[in-house]
């Protein structure tokens, strides 16, 4: 029978987004038990929290990348960018895969409307700014994408319009 110790062994090597979150609690009940130890605890808490949010906050930013080139690849015309954007989705695949664990992608899909739209509004800039008005126009409104397709390393969408040159 797996002891406390091996299952929080188990959870910071498997999830260590939950881990970060297990620890904050159980570091905040432990101050309110006030041991006569010298320890910040306010800090130590807020550290550990702050581990767990960056964490969080890299596969937003990593998912929303991958988004963002997937709808460019899909809606842009042009042909020059299109490798760059290719190699742009499959290493922030491979970075996000290594990060995801069950709970991050749990919060992902749950999170998938906002990082979509966020995503969205930085792909259609990028289009306008290059010319594609129409391709910036005829970004849907809603993700075309589950999860699982975006982070498929196999997965490419197919254009909407045939790229073309200039």
């Amino acid at each position: 029978m797996p002891t406390v110790t091996d299952e929080l062994k188990r959870l910071y090597e498997e999830d260590f987004y939950a881990w970060t979150r297990a620890q904050a609690r159980a570091l905040r009940q432990l101050a309110r038990s006030r041991p006569n130890v010298p320890v910040d605890w306010k800090h130590l808490v807020e550290e550990v929290e702050d581990l767990g949010r960056s964490e969080l906050h890299t596969v937003r930013s990593l998912l929303e990348t991958i988004i963002e080139h997937l709808l460019k690849l899909t809606f842009s015309p042009a042909v020059d960018p299109r490798r760059g954007w290719r190699s742009t989705v499959l290493r922030a695949r491979h970075d996000l895969q290594r990060r995801l664990t069950p709970t991050l992608r749990r919060r992902l899909t749950r999170e998938l409307p906002r990082l979509y739209a966020d995503a969205r509004a930085v792909a259609a800039l990028a289009l306008e700014e290059y010319g594609e008005h129409e391709a910036a126009a005829r970004l849907p409104e809603r993700c075309l994408w589950s999860l699982a397709e975006i982070l498929d390393a196999d997965f490419w969408p197919e254009p909407i319009d045939a790229p073309r040159t200039g």
